[in-house]
C-alpha cells in the first residue's frame, strides 16, 4: 500500500492517487502538481465511452474491475493485461489512440472509444472537480467494519486521490459545511475548498480485483456511518443517505501548477 501509515503529531499528506484512465487502475506518486483546471495532473485526464455517448465504468460495467493498468506517465503510456494473465500489452496514451480502442472494444464487447480532456478532466462531480481527500483513519475504520478487509482494500474500493495521516476516523468531515458552505483549508502551498461528503455507487461494494461483491455492503456501511458519524460532521449533508465517505473538493484556478508532496502539512484556514 502506497500510503504512510505511521502516527504524526499534525495532520500530514500521507498518500496521494491519480487515475489517468477513468475507472482503471491508480497511478502512485509521492508529488503532484495541480492542473491547469483545479484537478490534479492526468487525473482523470483519459475516459471510455461507448457508442451512446456514456461513460464505460463501474457503475455500469463490472468487467473494469477485471482490467489491469499501470502507468508511465512521463512517456505518456499505459500498459494493459487481464486479470489472472501474464501478457501485458503497452499503449501510448496519444500516439495509439486507435489500438487502444481496438483493446477495449475488444475487452469489453461494445464499441468503445477514447476521450481526453487536458484541461478539466472527467470528474464525477462537475460542481467540485478537485481531488477527493480522506484519513488514514477512516480507512482503518471502515476496515474493521467488514471482516477480512484492511486499510489498503478500503482505499482500493473508495478510490480517494488524497489521504491524510496524524488525524482520528473521519477527520476529513470537518471540511464542508452546510449546502452551498465550502471550508477552506491548505495543504502544504495549496488552497482548497471542501464541498460535501461523496456519495458512493456500487463500486465500492466490489472486490476491485475480481468484481465479486460484499453482500449487504451497503446497508452494514450505512448503519456503521451513521452510527460513527463525527460531532464535527454536518449532519443535514447525510439527510437523503449515509452512504458517503471522502470529501469532494474545489480548487480554483490560480492554485495550478503548485506542487503536493508527501509530508506536506495540512492546515485549516479559519
Amino acid at each position: 500500500f502506497c500510503f504512510l501509515q505511521l502516527e504524526y503529531p499534525m495532520p500530514i499528506l500521507a498518500g496521494i492517487s491519480i487515475y489517468p484512465i477513468k475507472s482503471l487502475d491508480p497511478h502512485f506518486g509521492t508529488e503532484i502538481r495541480i492542473g491547469p483546471g483545479g484537478q490534479l495532473e492526468h487525473d482523470r485526464e483519459f475516459a471510455l465511452f461507448d457508442e451512446e455517448g456514456k461513460w464505460v465504468r463501474g457503475k455500469r460495467h463490472a468487467k473494469v474491475h477485471l482490467l489491469r493498468a499501470k502507468y508511465d506517465l512521463r512517456a505518456m503510456s499505459v500498459s494493459l493485461r487481464e486479470e489472472g494473465k501474464q501478457d501485458a500489452q503497452t499503449f501510448h496514451l496519444l500516439k495509439d489512440r486507435a489500438k487502444l480502442e481496438e483493446y477495449f472494444t475488444r475487452f469489453f464487447g461494445l464499441k468503445v472509444t477514447l476521450e481526453r480532456n487536458e484541461k478539466n478532466g472527467f470528474p464525477d462531480d462537475s460542481n467540485a472537480w478537485g481531488p477527493t481527500v480522506i484519513s488514514t483513519g477512516t480507512l482503518k475504520e471502515v476496515a474493521a467494519w467488514f471482516p477480512g478487509l484492511k486499510p489498503d482494500d478500503v482505499w482500493k474500493r473508495f478510490r480517494p486521490n488524497l489521504v491524510i495521516g496524524g488525524t482520528e476516523a473521519f477527520w476529513e468531515d470537518r471540511l464542508y459545511g452546510k449546502q452551498g458552505e465550502g471550508v477552506a483549508f491548505r495543504i502544504g502551498a495549496v488552497r482548497f475548498q471542501g464541498t460535501n461528503p461523496c456519495v458512493r455507487c456500487v463500486v465500492p461494494t466490489r472486490d476491485p480485483s475480481h468484481a465479486e461483491p460484499i453482500p449487504e455492503f451497503a446497508r452494514i456501511f450505512m448503519e456503521r456511518r451513521k452510527a460513527s458519524l463525527p460531532a464535527c460532521a454536518e449532519g443535514s449533508r447525510f439527510a437523503d443517505t449515509f452512504y458517503r465517505l471522502a470529501v469532494n473538493t474545489r480548487v480554483e484556478p490560480q492554485e495550478a501548477g503548485k506542487e503536493l508532496m508527501i509530508g506536506d502539512e495540512v492546515k485549516l484556514e479559519m
